[in-house]
């Protein structure tokens, strides 16, 4: 017992300081846990063993992965996307696919199947290092990250298919048709069963759990259709993590799906490390350095194979030079469900132990390369304004004409809920605002009620200077963002030292270093709920009303500032 407590302590001690460090430098936490795996696993260090029970918890977190995906599946986005994703998508996975399977099989000596299984799993990239780093750079909705995020939504949807097909390809020569027709067959007919089932269930499940209002119940049933949808497909002869996808794809239907998702990310999180660690406990370290020459081969023809797949894709389909370039290095690496598909080809016999060793590792150091590249490439191609020139413009030339006529506004960065009901305040006094966000689906639903909202990223000098800084009579911020928040603070007050600038922020922590950078008022959300909570506990307490609000006013009083008149009681 005391020596799986120790190897706990370990493992959680390696895992809290190697986080730590990747996230100081803003890449993935991904790259920890898979440095960890090959450190400490039994190729390295010798302090971690593989074992079956590890290895049934890390299973689990592809399970949590592939229902996460199903959570972000969305048919009227996948419609909107269609044109990308199914046909930069498709054409990515087919010529990279193929294209590897030439390069396994006539340079390993490895037949057709294990060029296909090679092929198929190099074709994934990672959807957690390069959609961060998109929604970092203001790149998401750009040209080239919108044909980045077609292809990696194709890739996500591909991944059923490739859990199906792989199985399939390590039956016997003369079983293949018959395994791949069966197995086509059989995941129609469950997933169908499933999909058509669910559709009838799933929202009044979560309505029954959702009344008894117990947050505990939401996360069980959660939990319970997970690992019930794993079970049944796994019953059926297909895998856990393909009733997961099913659970996930029916619960985004619903009301619930951000609550779920939200619920479900601290299991995930944990479970998708483990897994991690269980990849890089796989790399053979000893083989990797006796046969470098390989691994720099095979590395340099995944990063460089993929990129140019998608430089002949994207420039055939008419794409700008400069998009091309930057959309090519967005996805010239191997991804996630990659590693379990690898590791799952090798399980099932369909690749020898040293293509497996060679692959994995290229695929491991082709992710650890891709957040500098994706950097270097957008520095090359003249990233002055963190997207391409014509979706730049497009952007600053839409807020301008939406800012034109407004003089004396209010501009609101972020519209969420602070930021919604910021709007309603505003439009009830008549006072003009422009609101900016970076959300399609928030600010289409809100210009469909015809709130001035706009595409745009505050904390750029130019999308201020088009939605009318000049000329604005104040600013508020009021996304949790502190980081951005404080550059926008400097980026109005270099521009109008006399405008006032209020800020939300989440915590007190914050409040110092936006004061210092030139917010007027900074308004914690801690502070406010704590004296609400206050004031309504004096009242259920016997102390009148008018005194409870006295302490609040007197507290708001020394707190704020710039409204103390307003807050200090009256002089009796």
């Amino acid at each position: 017992m005391s020596q799986h407590l120790f190897v706990i302590l370990l493992l959680l001690t390696a895992a809290v300081g190697a986080v730590a460090v990747v996230r100081r430098f803003k890449l993935p936490s991904m790259l920890a846990y898979l440095a960890i795996g090959i450190v400490m696993g039994p190729h390295g260090l010798a302090l971690l063993a593989e074992n079956a029970e590890v290895e049934s918890f890390a299973e689990f977190g592809i399970v949590f992965l592939m229902f996460s995906i199903g959570l972000e599946f969305s048919l009227k986005r996948l419609q909107t996307m269609r044109a990308l994703v199914f046909g930069f998508g498709s054409a990515q996975m087919a010529l990279t696919a193929l294209g590897t399977g030439l390069v396994t099989a006539l340079a390993y000596g490895q037949g057709w199947r294990s060029g296909i299984a090679v092929g198929i799993a190099v074709a994934m990239s990672s959807t957690a290092i390069v959609a961060k780093m998109l929604s970092d750079r203001f790149e998401l909705h750009s040209r080239s990250g919108r044909q980045t995020m077609g292809v990696l939504l194709f890739q996500d949807l591909a991944v059923a298919p490739c859990l199906i097909l792989l199985p399939a390809l390590a039956a016997s020569g003369d079983d293949l048709w018959r395994s791949l027709a069966v197995a086509a067959a059989q995941a129609v007919a469950v997933l169908a069963l499933l999909i058509w089932l669910g559709q009838k269930l799933m929202a009044r499940i979560f309505d029954a759990a959702a009344r008894v209002r117990s947050n505990e119940l939401l996360v069980l049933t959660t939990l319970w259709i997970v690992v019930g949808l794993s079970f049944l497909t796994a019953q059926a002869g297909l895998s856990l993590a393909l009733g997961a996808f099913v659970g996930g794809m029916l619960i985004s239907e619903t009301v619930y799906r951000h609550h779920v998702e939200a619920d479900i990310r601290p299991f995930r999180d944990i479970l998708l490390g483990l897994f991690f660690v269980t990849v890089g406990m796989m790399l053979d370290i000893a083989y990797v350095l006796a046969n470098l020459h390989k691994l720099l081969l095979a590395v340099i023809l995944l990063i460089g194979g993929k990129a140019v797949v998608m430089l002949i894709i994207t420039r055939v389909a008419k794409t700008p030079l400069v998009a091309s370039l930057r959309t090519s290095a967005q996805l010239a690496q191997a991804g996630e469900f990659g590693l379990v598909l690898i590791g799952l080809a090798h399980q099932l016999g369909l690749i020898s132990i040293d293509v497996f060793q060679i692959t994995l590792s290229a695929m491991l150091l082709s992710m650890f390369i891709a957040p500098f590249l994706i950097a270097r490439a957008a520095s090359l191609s003249g990233d002055m304004g963190r997207g391409d020139w014509a979706h730049k413009a497009t952007v600053i030339q839409n807020i301008a004409v939406h800012s034109l006529e407004l003089g004396e506004h209010v501009i609101v960065c972020g519209y969420g809920r602070t930021g919604g009901r910021i709007a309603e305040f505003l439009a009830i006094e008549k006072i003009p605002f422009i609101a900016l966000d970076v959300d399609p689906q928030r600010i289409a639903e809100a210009r469909t009620q015809g709130i001035n909202v706009v595409f745009g990223n505050a904390d750029r000098p130019e999308v201020l200077q088009a939605a009318g800084v000049a000329r604005a009579r104040s600013v508020v911020i009021t996304y949790p963002d502190a980081h951005s928040a404080e550059r926008v603070v400097r980026i109005v007050r270099g521009a109008r030292p006399e405008i006032p600038i209020v800020v939300r922020t989440t915590d007190d922590k914050d409040v110092a270093r936006l004061k210092a950078a030139g917010a007027t008022e900074v308004i914690p959300e801690v502070l406010e709920s704590s004296l609400l909570i206050a004031a309504e506990t004096l009242v259920q307490a016997g102390i009148p009303m008018k005194k409870a609000i006295l302490h609040v006013r007197a507290a708001r009083a020394e707190r704020y500032a710039s409204l103390r008149d307003f807050y200090t009681p009256p002089k009796k």
